[in-house]
């Protein structure tokens, strides 16, 4: 979210912000729905949420259509042919979030090419798993969104995208800061 407000969102266009805000959170939003109804309504246990749930062919096709190049593009595409700047904000942030994903997933790797393939990008990184470099992208994730929010929190000229850049980051750099460590990043 904060990557995706960095690059979208443009101090004389005050929604541009919420509409990055929400790009860059749309791509997991299926995700988290998923793991919150397994989880919290028909009681799954976490460890079979991530460890069988997650790769079923179900959750998947899910998550090839809300990480999809293509669908992002095609959003992005109509923003900027209808002149819609929220909307073009709103799909550039999915895209990056996207693009990320494809550089920091290994194991856990999504059909981004959809439809044209069933392909997984296994990248050599992984923003968790200390087996792909997890320990070293892991802090410098965190780094680049400090950084990112001290950036967007002196540009942004109104007080309320500043309480809601600090808030957004918070919910991702306080729980590192509180255990000391990158474990709780993502939910994983």
């Amino acid at each position: 979210m904060i990557i995706g407000g960095a690059l979208w969102a443009k101090q004389d266009r005050p929604g541009s912000l919420i509409a990055a805000f929400a790009g860059g959170l749309a791509p997991d939003l299926p995700m988290i729905a998923m793991v919150l109804f397994a989880t919290k309504v028909t009681g799954v246990p976490a460890q079979d949420v991530y460890g069988i749930l997650y790769f079923s062919d179900g959750w998947q096709r899910v998550f090839a259509i809300d990480h999809s190049f293509l669908v992002w593009g095609l959003v992005l595409a109509a923003g900027y042919l209808l002149r819609v700047f929220t909307l073009t904000a709103f799909a550039g942030s999915g895209l990056a979030h996207a693009a990320v994903d494809f550089l920091t997933h290994h194991d856990d790797a999504r059909q981004q090419l959809w439809p044209f393939t069933d392909w997984k990008f296994a990248s050599p990184f992984s923003y968790w798993d200390p087996a792909y470099f997890g320990s070293i992208v892991a802090p410098l994730e965190a780094l680049l969104v400090f950084v990112l929010t001290i950036m967007l929190v002196f540009q942004l000229p109104r007080l309320w995208e500043k309480a809601l850049t600090l808030a957004i980051s918070a919910i991702f750099l306080v729980p590192i800061v509180v255990t000391g460590g990158f474990h709780g990043l993502h939910g994983m």
